[in-house]
C-alpha cells in the first residue's frame, strides 16, 4: 500500500498509476498491490473477488499482473448503508497453485475511518493532524480490501507527508527517508484490515522501557513520559508468564488529540489512547492493561465476526483482571470489576434485558453497522462467561495453562464461539464427559444466544475490604439528615480512583439526594469535585445532572469541551436529554459548540440522542 496525503478530495495523476506527489491541503490518494494465491489443489479458485470500500473511496484503476490475462472487470455493486462491494471479475478461474497480484489504484475524501483535524482541534493547537480508525468495518473508507476480521493479511506501506509532520503505522518495522519525507512501514505479522492504523501530525517520542516508547504533540510528551515511564514492562512482563509470548516487538503507547472517541485502539504495536489517562498522578495507568491484554485476546486471536465480537473482549476483560490481581491484588482487581458489573446493569436496565443485543452471539443484519451494536455485553457478559469456563475447571493455574494454549492454537487466526468452546470441551475431556456444556440454567448455548443477565457472576467479594466503607459513606451522603461528623470520621485520602468510583457510582444510585447535600459533598471533597481524572469527573457530572445541581452545570460544560471520548460523551448526553429543561439546553449548547472536535460517529449518536431516537445505552 502506499499512499500520499493531505485532506478530503479526488486528485488525478499521470503515467498509469496516477502517482500523484500531493501537497498538504489538496488531496488524498494512493494505490495498493494485493497478492492473492490459489491453494485449494482439487478445485481450484473462483473468478470473482469482492473489496468493500465506502462511497468517499473512489477507484480509480485496477489491474493484475499474472501470465497472459485480460484486465480484470471492476463493477461496483450496493454493499451496505456504510459501504460497496468493488467485484472484480477475472476472465477465468485461477488454477491451484497459481498467484494473482493485483493492483488497485484509489482516492479518497471525507469518510468516517480517516480524520483530518484542524489545528484547532489538536492539543497543540498549531499543526493539523491526521489519523485512521478502522474498528469496526471503517477502513474500507481508507483503502478498499477485504475488510473483514475473518481475514488476516501482512502489509507495507509508503507514506509520504510534509516536512514538520511525522508518520506512524501499526506495523513491526518503519524507517524513514529523509530526502523527501517519507516513511516506509511493515507489518511482517498477518492482522484483520480494522487494525491497519495510520496517523500523521507533529508527534515526537520519548522512551519509557525497554521495548515501549510514548508518542504524542510536544505539549503533552513531557506528562506521557512521566505518567508512563517504567509501567509498561510490567504489564507486559506479566501478561507473557500468564498467556505465552508476545509477539509484536515493541509495545508503544500514542496518546491522541482530545477529540479521540475511544479509550484506547489496540492496534498492534503502537496503541491509541486518549490524553484522558494523563491525569498527573498515574491513577489511571492501568488502563493500559486491557490494551495490552488485546495483544493475546483480538490481535493475536480475532473474533471471525462482528457479531461474536466478545470473544476479542470477554477474554480481554478476563486476561486484563488477570493481570491486575497480580500486579495490584485480588481486592482492588475485584472492586474494578464490580465497576464494570455495575455499567452492565445499567445498561441492562436502559435498554431492557431481553433486547437482542444483550446476547454474547449478536445477528447483526444486512446493512447494518457493526458499530452501532456496541455495548457492555460484549464485555462485561463476556468476561462472566469466560470466569464461567475458569470455574468449571476449579484451579486458577489449570485455566492459565488453558489460556496458553488456546492462544497457541488459534495464533494469527480468526475463530468463531464454537472453535474456542470446542477447544476447551478437547482440553478438557473430564469436562467434556460430565457434559458441562449442557448444565441446566448455564447451557454453553443459553450463555451465547440468550438475552439476559449472565446466568453466572464470578465472585467479587474479596473487593469487599474496599466496597464497603465506600457504600456505608454513600449512605451518609444520602440520609434525609446529613451526619457531618460521622462523614468526618471518613478519611478518603488514600482512596485510589475505582474506589472513589464505587462511592461515586453509589451516590449516584441513590440520587437525587436530599437538598443542599450535593454541594456540601462538592466542598466537603475537592478531590472529587475538582478532579483532573476522567473516571471522576464523569462520575461526578452525572451526579451534577441527576440532581440538577444547575451551580456546576459549568463543569459539565469543561468536561465535554476537554475530551470527545464516546465512553464519556454519550452518558452525559443522554443524562442531560433525560433531565430538566435547563439541561436539555445545556446539551444543545455543547453540542452546537464542541461538534466539530468530535469524531463523526460519536456526531451521529449525539445527533440520535438529542432526536430520542437513541436506542443503545
Amino acid at each position: 500500500m502506499t499512499s500520499q496525503l493531505g485532506p478530503p478530495g479526488c486528485g488525478t495523476g499521470s503515467q498509469g498509476r496516477r502517482r500523484s506527489p500531493l501537497p498538504w491541503g489538496s488531496s488524498r490518494g494512493g494505490w495498493m498491490d494485493i497478492c492473492l494465491g490459489c491453494y485449494d489443489p482439487a478445485h481450484g479458485c473462483g473468478s470473482d473477488l469482492m473489496f468493500r470500500s465506502l462511497p468517499t473511496l473512489g477507484t480509480v484503476e485496477t489491474a493484475k499482473s499474472t501470465p497472459v490475462r485480460d484486465q480484470a472487470t471492476r463493477p461496483h455493486r450496493p454493499f451496505a448503508r456504510y459501504g460497496s462491494a468493488l467485484h472484480l471479475a477475472l476472465p477465468e478461474p485461477l488454477r491451484a497453485g497459481e498467484r494473482l497480484a493485483l493492483e488497485v489504484s484509489y482516492c479518497t475524501g471525507s469518510g468516517p475511518g480517516v480524520c483530518w483535524l484542524t489545528p484547532e482541534q489538536t492539543a497543540g493547537k498549531q499543526k493539523p493532524y491526521m489519523y485512521t480508525q478502522g474498528q469496526a468495518v471503517l477502513n474500507r473508507s481508507f483503502f478498499p480490501g477485504f475488510d473483514t476480521p475473518a481475514v488476516k493479511s501482512t502489509y507495507s506501506a509508503t507514506i509520504k507527508v510534509p516536512e514538520g509532520f511525522t508518520a506512524m503505522m501499526s506495523a513491526t518495522t518503519w524507517e524513514k527517508q529523509e530526502k523527501d519525507n517519507t516513511f516506509i512501514f511493515k507489518m511482517s505479522q498477518p492482522i484483520p484490515s480494522y487494525l491497519i492504523a495510520l496517523v500523521i501530525g507533529d508527534i515526537v517520542s520519548a522512551e519509557v522501557g525497554p521495548r515501549s516508547r510514548v508518542w504524542a504533540e510536544p505539549c503533552l510528551i513531557e506528562a506521557a513520559k512521566k505518567e508512563y515511564d517504567g509501567v509498561i514492562e510490567e504489564f507486559l512482563v506479566v501478561g507473557e508468564k500468564l498467556f505465552g509470548p508476545y509477539v509484536w516487538g515493541r509495545y508503544d503507547i500514542l496518546f491522541m488529540p482530545p477529540s479521540f472517541p475511544f479509550g484506547g485502539m489496540e492496534n498492534p504495536c503502537i496503541t491509541f489512547v486518549t490524553p484522558c489517562l494523563l491525569a498527573g498522578d498515574r491513577s489511571l495507568v492501568d488502563v493500559i492493561i486491557h490494551e495490552i491484554s488485546h495483544s493475546w485476546f483480538g490481535n493475536l486471536v480475532t473474533n471471525a465476526n462482528w457479531g461474536e465480537f466478545w470473544l476479542n473482549e470477554g477474554f480481554t476483560m478476563y486476561a486484563q483482571r488477570r493481570i491486575s490481581t497480580v500486579v495490584y491484588g485480588a481486592a482492588y482487581t475485584c472492586l474494578e470489576a464490580a465497576t464494570g458489573r455495575a455499567l452492565l446493569r445499567q445498561h441492562m436496565d436502559n435498554t431492557g434485558e431481553d433486547h437482542p443485543l444483550n446476547k454474547l452471539r449478536v445477528k447483526i443484519e444486512p446493512g447494518v453497522d457493526p458499530d452501532d451494536t456496541y455495548n457492555e455485553t460484549p464485555y462485561e457478559k463476556g468476561y462472566c462467561f469466560v470466569s464461567y469456563l475458569a470455574n468449571l475447571v476449579g484451579d486458577q493455574s489449570k485455566f492459565d495453562t488453558f489460556l496458553q494454549a488456546y492462544v497457541n492454537q488459534f495464533k494469527f487466526q480468526s475463530i468463531m464461539a464454537d472453535d474456542a468452546l470446542n477447544f476447551f470441551l478437547e482440553y478438557f475431556p473430564e469436562l467434556k464427559k460430565k457434559g458441562v456444556d449442557s448444565i441446566p440454567g448455564f447451557e454453553f448455548d443459553r450463555w451465547l444466544n440468550t438475552p439476559g443477565w449472565p446466568p453466572y457472576l464470578p465472585d467479587l467479594s474479596p473487593g469487599d475490604v474496599l466496597m464497603k466503607p465506600a457504600e456505608d459513606l454513600a449512605e451518609l451522603w444520602a440520609a434525609s439528615s446529613l451526619d457531618m461528623e460521622a462523614v468526618k470520621a471518613v478519611d478518603i485520602s488514600a482512596w485510589k480512583t475505582y474506589q472513589l468510583v464505587h462511592f461515586l457510582d453509589k451516590v449516584l444510585q441513590k440520587s437525587p439526594l436530599p437538598d443542599g447535600n450535593v454541594d456540601q459533598l462538592s466542598k466537603r471533597y475537592p478531590k472529587i469535585s475538582q478532579a483532573q481524572n476522567a473516571e471522576l469527573r464523569l462520575r461526578w457530572c452525572q451526579i451534577i445532572l441527576k440532581n440538577n445541581h444547575e451551580a456546576e452545570y459549568g463543569k459539565v460544560r469543561d468536561f465535554l469541551h476537554s475530551q470527545g471520548k464516546q465512553k464519556y460523551t454519550l452518558p452525559l448526553y443522554r443524562s442531560m436529554w433525560s433531565g430538566s429543561e435547563s439541561a436539555q439546553v445545556l446539551a444543545m449548547e455543547t453540542f452546537s459548540a464542541t461538534a466539530p472536535q468530535l469524531h463523526v460517529n460519536v456526531q451521529n449518536y449525539i445527533k440520535k440522542i438529542l432526536a430520542g431516537a437513541d436506542s443503545v445505552a
